[in-house]
């Protein structure tokens, strides 16, 4: 018999095995997303990231982790207490999942950018032809000076998601694009999301940036500077090793036919700050 998971899964139509897989890592979000609602969990927390642009806002490429930040700071909110909640809605929906809390000491800078001692890492997993697993991170010393807003979903039935607005998602990715230490593995899917951003026209919240700037890494950037910084970035990166990252999460692969260093350093002077 069909479980809600297959049919949600169904809504994709044909994919090839790849994204076929990308697909499940989405309805497995999709469904503790509204496990987290049910357990009244946005009450004291935001979803934001780049899932929170695939699941909410329709961008199109897949995201694998899963990123919530609390609205302020509370010592009695911990993920554990929504764990029955994300369980039982599984179980709803066909699936029994188990939920680990991830030892931070094994996380390197590589997986987690930004991993402070207040941010608590869980992975979501459950066995299919071979181990689903979602990351979880809910930072909870959270920077400040965001806003949010109420959003409807309609899958797996119809709930309502606290996220971050665009403007202070944004924030966030260019945070990430601008300071993320790549090593030797570089996020081109922050390249595609900030993009989308400049050609969505969305309005970046420089208070939220310059908040998170400070507090991850102890500078405090006016616009100019923070711009100078981002381009130097845009200029000295390997524009092929930012497409390879990009590909296996995007729709369409011609989007990325149009890439090129100078093209972002142009995305960066069509910036527009809240």
């Amino acid at each position: 018999m069909s479980t809600i998971f297959d049919q949600m899964l169904e809504r994709y139509g044909n994919l090839p095995n790849e994204k076929l897989w990308n697909a499940k890592y989405e309805v497995t979000q999709q469904i503790a997303l509204a496990g987290l609602e049910r357990g009244g969990f946005f009450n004291k927390a935001a979803f934001y990231g780049g899932t929170c642009l695939r699941i909410i806002h329709g961008m199109r490429r897949f995201s694998e982790d899963m990123d919530f930040t609390l609205l302020k700071e509370d010592p009695t909110v911990h993920l554990e207490n929504y764990f029955q909640a994300i369980i039982d809605e599984f179980k709803l929906a066909g699936r029994d999942v188990v939920i680990t809390k991830k030892d931070k000491m094994t996380l390197g800078k590589v997986e987690s950018a930004f991993l402070k001692d207040e941010t608590d890492v869980y992975n979501l997993s459950f066995q299919t032809e071979r181990t689903l697993k979602v990351k979880i991170e809910i930072d909870i010393k959270p920077p400040l000076e965001f806003q949010t807003e109420l959003i409807r979903l309609t899958h797996p039935s119809s709930f309502m998601v606290r996220c971050m607005t665009l403007p202070c998602l944004y924030a966030g990715k260019m945070h990430a694009l601008t300071f993320r230490n790549w090593k030797t593995r570089i996020k081109g899917r922050d390249w595609y999301d900030f993009e989308w951003y400049v050609r969505k026209g969305v309005p970046l919240d420089y208070n939220h940036l310059r908040t998170r700037i400070k507090e991850f890494n102890g500078l405090d950037l006016n616009r100019e500077d923070f711009i100078n910084i981002l381009k130097e970035r845009l200029s000295k990166s390997d524009i092929e090793t930012v497409k390879a990252d990009a590909l296996r999460f995007v729709e369409n692969r011609e989007e990325l036919d149009i890439w090129s260093n100078d093209y972002f350093l142009q995305l960066a002077d069509m910036i527009k700050f809240v």
